[in-house]
């Protein structure tokens, strides 16, 4: 589904876009894989704020990139803004960790980064 034309969020709601989920390339042509969906790719993700609501006062403005929690965005919506085809996600404002008014270096995930397999599965995170 596609949604064309303006949108615009309400009460304090964040829309962001450039949030990343797939491969990476380094500076020196090294590819890492997309990561998202495993143990080892959760950790929270740089988007830049598109457009923020009318009662939003927080710290950041649009254009700046902001540091979400991971998980705490809505699904993706494709959007035809003035004949831009742009992503855009929903984020939980009180998941919002960081500003930045320049695009953060996204290989600066951390070291729970790994190229090891996945040693935990999410059932083990269950409750007993």
């Amino acid at each position: 589904m596609k949604v064309t034309g303006k949108l615009t969020p309400i009460k304090d709601h964040v829309l962001v876009t450039d949030l990343y989920f797939g491969e990476q390339k380094t500076k020196s042509g090294l590819i890492i894989r997309d990561d998202n969906g495993t143990a080892r790719g959760v950790y929270p993700r740089w988007a830049k704020v598109w457009a923020k609501g009318p009662t939003n006062i927080d710290d950041y403005k649009v254009g700046e990139y902001v540091l979400i929690e991971h998980g705490r965005w809505t699904r993706k919506i494709d959007c035809d803004v003035g004949g831009e085809e742009i992503t855009l996600h929903r984020v939980d404002v009180d998941a919002i960790l960081a500003v930045s008014d320049e695009k953060p270096n996204e290989l600066q995930i951390g070291a729970e980064f790994s190229t090891a397999p996945d040693e935990h599965k999410p059932e083990d995170f269950g409750a007993r």
